[in-house]
């Protein structure tokens, strides 16, 4: 029976989410074009909240006194499903963009939304003229005074758990010396997975630590800020894991 109610519920989580997906995107291409993308911050946060809402989630976010929401950060976080970009702009207070592949610019609608709205696009061939467009659109990003959402695992998490931070984003850091803001995503697994269509009842806690300064950090320093950061948001999501394991576990194919 209950395998009945959550494909039942899975399905009208669906019908509700997805038209308010992209209704919503559409709306906001368009004001986007006519008064700028800036302007439209406080829409796209009450978009973002109003998507996981329609999910059925439930939605928290814990903010550590230190973070100022004035200031210009590079948002690193665990990267879950593909709610994750929402689940992070209603957390934060300030307009911010994300690091895309650059084949998700061509998704009808999510591709136009992240175009219009100023995403960095990631090429797959790390060349070195790709790695210096990425370096300079992620410096005229934050000059602009946008942050910048950043998933550091480069692929969703199979089993839950956090998996190793990439490099990049740490030596982009440390060249442009903008903070680090870590930010966790608590039960999000919960509400979908990767590899499964189900939506099922989540309770989501977004947990907005203590930025990690980086004014005076030096190139060798650079592993362990990867390591701080990794610990700081792997921490609440590896304990939630255990005081409450996610159900059902995950097939022997996430592990």
């Amino acid at each position: 029976m209950r395998r009945i109610y959550l494909n039942i519920r899975s399905v009208l989580a669906w019908a509700i989410s997805g038209p308010t997906f992209f209704l919503s995107v559409g709306f906001l291409i368009l004001l986007a074009k006519v008064i700028g993308a800036h302007r439209t911050d406080w829409l796209v946060r009450f978009f973002s909240r109003l998507l996981l809402v329609c999910t059925g989630a439930r939605y928290r976010v814990h903010r550590a006194a230190e973070y100022d929401r004035s200031r210009t950060y590079i948002i690193v976080s665990n990267h879950v499903n593909i709610f994750d970009p929402f689940t992070i702009y209603g957390a934060t207070s300030k307009f911010s963009c994300g690091m895309e592949l650059e084949s998700h610019f061509k998704i009808p609608m999510y591709g136009w939304f992240m175009k219009v709205y100023g995403n960095v696009p990631v090429a797959v061939d790390k060349n070195t003229a790709n790695v210096r467009k990425i370096f300079r659109l992620t410096k005229e990003t934050l000059e602009r005074g946008t942050n910048l959402m950043v998933l550091p695992e480069g692929t969703r998490t199979r089993n839950g758990r956090v998996g190793p931070f990439n490099d990049g984003i740490f030596v982009m850091a440390q060249k442009f010396k903008y903070p680090i803001l870590p930010v966790s995503i608590v039960g999000s697994f919960q509400l979908k997975r990767k590899g499964d269509w189900m939506l099922r009842p989540a309770n989501i806690v977004v947990h907005v630590h203590k930025p990690i300064e980086m004014e005076n950090v030096k190139r060798e320093d650079i592993p362990a800020i990867r390591d701080k950061a990794y610990e700081t948001v792997a921490g609440p999501v590896h304990a939630d894991l255990i005081a409450h394991p996610v159900d059902p576990p995950p097939d022997r194919g996430f592990l």
